[in-house]
């Protein structure tokens, strides 16, 4: 009973943008899998630089063999994938430079990878990064910044609180 009482809440955590671009709503993603939120909420950038930031303090969970995409977990224990372009798995790693492994420890604006999303592009594949909540029954988004310029690395996108 009284648990609850003494409980800290947990302040909201800002999240920043890892790509410089125009942020746009999840539901703008055209592949169903994002724009229908089946793999959690959260927003999407067009890129116009290619340098990947982490857009939040805490550790690389997982990269991907194919380089598209990075996983990584806050110290509150929220986790976000960066999902650069759509189905750019299938590029084994073209257009992918990693700057960091499993377990890495960054802070917010530690560059994470590059992202050549011209050479995406110019292989036939979308270059949209969708920015996902993977533990949305832990964790919430909150004040997402759509429909506007970011800066990678610098600009707050949206927030994290608990569910």
């Amino acid at each position: 009973m009284f648990k609850s009482l003494f409980k800290k809440k947990m302040e909201p955590e800002q999240v920043q943008a890892p790509l410089t671009g125009k942020v746009v709503a999840l539901e703008e993603v055209p592949d169903p899998v994002f724009s229908q939120k089946m793999m959690g909420d959260g927003v999407a950038i067009i890129p116009s630089d290619k340098q990947v930031y982490s857009p939040v303090d805490g550790e690389v969970v997982n990269v991907f063999p194919t380089k598209h995409a990075i996983s990584l977990r806050t110290k509150a224990g929220a986790e976000l994938l960066i999902h650069m372009g759509l189905e750019t798995v299938e590029l084994k790693g073209e257009g992918f430079n990693i700057l960091v492994q499993d377990g890495t420890k960054v802070s917010k604006g530690d560059p994470i990878a590059e992202f050549d999303f011209e050479k995406v592009s110019s292989l036939g594949k979308e270059v949209i990064t969708p920015i996902i909540l993977l533990n949305g029954e832990q964790f919430k988004l909150e004040n997402k910044h759509t429909h506007q310029s970011t800066t990678g690395g610098k600009d707050i996108i949206m927030e994290i609180t608990k569910a």
